[in-house]
């Protein structure tokens, strides 16, 4: 039995705390919502995941100091946009607690991985991150879903499989903390560009087309950064693009298909009600795409769609249209 701080409150925080509380560990939570830990206290309840009953040992509260003290793991689950900033405001109260990043995305100023943001403001702490194919909504109820757990500390990632792994879930593990990372972060936006294509009633071809053309520069991008080609090939890139590229539950392929449909960005905000991540990384998969010269035609053409206003329609056009190439 562990004592687990979750920093996060939203879909995926909860469903883990419901997870790691079924493995009859002691789980705190951390919400900047006093509505939310009022939900989660009162009612057993997380407005994200509506159908589910929280378990009686899971606590929120909206002070790091309680959340974290007596603690030994710490997980983070927060938008990435948030991290730096989240993890600003609690580190004065981390003693010896070991630290898994359980959000995916980058941080557009410095475009670091969430990894390298945590790295840099708990230089002494041992970090991993978790990732892979898997919907707060399925793992929440208990169906069998298989994830990886990346560190360069062995026995982190050792500790970190004992403490979730049960018949529901496994866990894999990888020292590739870079491409583990970097499949997360992108499969949102071919999430989103898959959704546009939906909503563009374009037919399956084409989705197919896309999903194997954005692995292709998933896996480009990640060798370039120093990850391995395996990673993004295996459940923190491909499983995570099948999951989230083809699901409804994904906000970042419901958000495409509004676009898709011709709503603008705050329409498809608005109408998603969460954070949307691909909206968010974006713009620093473009720039790093620049940055490492790898050539990204499909992150190019939908950093356009978002940001210069070009119509999903002429996007397909343009990328349909590039020279005739050996494919790779």
């Amino acid at each position: 039995m562990s004592n687990i701080s979750i920093i996060g409150s939203g879909s995926w925080g909860t469903a883990l705390a419901i997870h790691l509380s079924k493995n009859m560990h002691n789980i705190k939570m951390w919400s900047y919502s006093k509505e939310e830990a009022d939900m989660i206290n009162n009612e057993k309840k997380c407005k994200f995941l509506p159908e589910v009953n929280l378990p009686e040992n899971i606590y929120c509260t909206l002070d790091f100091k309680e959340a974290i003290d007596n603690t030994e793991i710490l997980l983070i689950v927060t938008p990435s946009k948030f991290v730096r900033e989240t993890v600003r405001n609690f580190k004065q109260y981390i003693t010896n607690q070991k630290i898994i990043i359980c959000s995916k995305g980058f941080e557009e100023e410095t475009l670091y991985t969430l990894n390298e943001v945590v790295e840099e403001e708990l230089p002494n702490s041992k970090i991993a991150g978790l990732s892979g194919p898997s919907h707060a909504e399925e793992v929440a109820v208990g169906i069998p879903t298989a994830l990886v757990i990346a560190s360069k500390h062995i026995d982190l990632i050792e500790e970190t499989q004992n403490i979730f792994a049960n018949e529901n879930l496994r866990i894999y593990a990888s020292t590739d903390i870079k491409g583990a990372e970097l499949g997360g972060a992108l499969k949102n936006i071919m999430a989103l560009c898959s959704g546009i294509v939906t909503g563009l009633n374009l037919g399956d071809n084409t989705i197919a087309a896309m999903l194997t053309r954005g692995l292709s520069e998933m896996a480009k991008l990640s060798m370039a950064m120093g990850g391995k080609t395996e990673t993004i090939y295996g459940l923190t890139g491909l499983g995570d693009l099948i999951v989230t590229c083809l699901s409804n539950h994904s906000r970042n392929r419901r958000a495409g298909i509004l676009l898709g449909q011709g709503k603008t960005i705050d329409e498809a905000k608005k109408e998603i009600g969460m954070v949307i991540e691909s909206i968010d990384n974006i713009k620093t998969a473009y720039l790093l795409s620049e940055k490492y010269n790898v050539e990204m035609p499909i992150v190019n053409t939908v950093y356009e769609i978002l940001f210069n206003n070009l119509e999903p329609i002429k996007a397909v056009q343009i990328l349909m249209n590039r020279e005739l190439k050996f494919e790779d």
